[in-house]
């Protein structure tokens, strides 16, 4: 492949918004990630719990349609900033381009919302199947109007690397939306409605918290912009957004098409046929926290991947997404091996035995959810190129692929057929991501061929996939098949730089020493107190 001559980039502007390496913003993601998806799994267990299969039916298809519009809304423009920003903020024009799209997305976003809501009947019958659910979409065009404002912020802190100002507003919404949620289906009804109002609120709490932080850093930021030529700003952007909008529509799309073909095209009553996208929604309830979780670092690493491609550092670009591959699969399917580990009890005890039907499909769910967390990885190479629109190919004939299979499957298998028809379409859209990737020049190596292929182990039990990935993991630790030893010398610095900075935060060590020898005094007292022997003579292991 030809590189391009490396070069050295002008220093960014001095400003306010902080930017965090790459390394550091991983570290930092996932350890708020943690605790966020912890509420976020609370949250969704006690939907499961209050709300009755119909109107967990009617909240995924209100969310999904959310999710469809808001991109559209705005016509992608958010969704362009984590390649443009960065050459704007290097130019000094950074306020001028916050400025001018902010203006731009808030009017789009109030002709959206006057169009949902003036079609409020046709909208009612395309998300839900009937043209009842008048007040539901009224709910959903406000929610829709403070979804687009609060992923405008949010793409913009990312664009910036600011993974710090990022993880705290995400943590805030999804602490927000759990307590509003959670208020409301206990306090007034148990109903999607109080579900969307809570949705909704979070959104702008979360909104108002990043509009003030970035207004204070706005203040303090240099006053005098360099001029920006309408037609270099936009003419440069849009046609970026606009492979971004179809890309991100496909996508979106692609992931609640089944949904909609159960609706719409199952022959079932209104709500039967929504109880069934209930039913479907518990077993998307794990897996689609995995899948959130490979979204938001392979977006968190969008402006690093780029930052090194603008700097003609290309093969570094493709080095570094095939260990990011190879670590977040892995991670990914050991965590699906343990998901399938404990979804009896879940499932039994966690949903109180509702969603037989969603415990049935969970393996094929679990792997397609998988592979669209590894696509949406993977086609960072492919933004890096400004080849966006192959991304929205390979979305197109897998939609196409997804659609005809549901229409055939659906009728014989059901919800099963369903699952099968979105795994197969989630398998082509991966493969042709691979090969678009090739030919711009990202090779594919083992390793990362196989970490690709994991996610279909997660289909045969828990015992036998946890065999398969402990079997990749000795191969990836004794050889230099799946991973290089420069691939390996990076993970250990890597590691090692952490433990070092872990060390150096105050009383962290005393604080860790104090708690390993609270726990060895406690096991020295039971030992003491029962007697070496005490569980061999009956008495119950503590």
């Amino acid at each position: 492949m030809s590189t391009t001559p490396t070069h050295s980039l002008p220093p960014a502007p001095s400003g306010t918004l902080r930017t965090d390496s790459l390394v550091g913003s991983v570290v930092l993601l996932l350890g708020l990630t943690v605790l966020q998806r912890l509420v976020g799994f609370v949250r969704a267990v006690l939907f499961c719990r209050w709300l009755d299969a119909d109107q967990l039916g009617q909240w995924d298809m209100a969310f999904g349609f959310l999710c469809l519009a808001a991109p559209i809304a705005v016509l992608a423009v958010p969704g362009a900033f984590g390649r443009y920003v960065e050459r704007y903020r290097q130019r000094g024009q950074l306020r001028v381009f916050i400025r001018r799209t902010a203006v731009f997305c808030a009017s789009l976003v109030t002709l959206a919302v006057a169009l949902v809501v003036a079609a409020r009947g046709w909208f009612s019958d395309l998300v839900f199947g009937t043209s009842e659910h008048l007040d539901l979409v009224l709910l959903v065009a406000l929610s829709l109007a403070v979804l687009a404002g609060y992923n405008f912020t949010i793409e913009l802190f990312t664009a910036l690397r600011n993974v710090r100002a990022v993880s705290l507003m995400q943590m805030l919404h999804s602490v927000t939306f759990a307590a509003l949620g959670i208020g409301l289906l206990v306090g007034w009804q148990s109903s999607a409605a109080g579900v969307l109002i809570a949705y909704g609120a979070s959104c702008l709490i979360a909104m108002g918290v990043a509009v003030c932080w970035l207004a204070g850093a706005w203040r303090r930021s240099p006053q005098v912009d360099e001029p920006v030529a309408g037609r270099d700003l936009w003419g440069k952007m849009m046609p970026f957004a606009g492979w971004v909008l179809l890309s991100s529509f496909l996508a979106n799309s692609f992931q609640i098409a089944d949904r909609y073909m159960i609706v719409h095209y199952s022959g079932m009553a209104p709500d039967e046929a929504l109880g069934r996208v209930g039913a479907y929604h518990s077993s998307r309830v794990v897996p689609l926290l995995l899948v959130s979780i490979a979204i938001m670092l392979g977006t968190m690493a969008t402006p690093h991947f780029s930052h090194d491609w603008e700097a003609g550092r290309r093969e570094r670009v493709g080095t570094r997404l095939r260990l990011f591959v190879k670590l977040v699969g892995f991670g990914l399917c050991a965590a699906a091996v343990v998901v399938l580990a404990v979804a009896p009890l879940l499932f039994n005890v966690g949903f109180q035995g509702k969603f037989a039907d969603g415990l049935a499909v969970l393996p094929w769910t679990l792997c397609y959810c998988l592979w669209f967390g590894l696509f949406m990885v993977l086609e960072n190479y492919l933004w890096c190129a400004e080849k966006a629109r192959l991304a929205g190919l390979a979305l197109g004939i897998g939609l196409a692929v997804n659609v005809g299979l549901n229409l055939l499957l659906l009728p014989l298998l059901g919800l099963l057929g369903a699952v099968l028809a979105t795994t197969a379409a989630n398998f082509v859209v991966l493969a042709l991501i691979c090969w678009f990737n090739y030919r711009l020049g990202f090779r594919l190596d083992l390793g990362t061929r196989v970490v690709l292929a994991l996610p279909l182990a997660v289909c045969l039990g828990p015992g036998l996939s946890a065999a398969v990935l402990l079997v990749v993991a000795l191969m990836a630790l004794h050889g230099e098949r799946l991973l290089s030893a420069e691939e390996k010398r990076q993970i250990a610095e890597g590691v090692r730089e952490y433990w070092e900075r872990a060390q150096r935060v105050p009383r962290l060590g005393p604080m860790v020493a104090a708690l390993l020898r609270a726990a060895g005094g406690l096991a020295r007292r039971d030992v003491c107190r029962d007697g070496p022997n005490a569980n061999a003579a009956g008495k119950p292991a503590r």
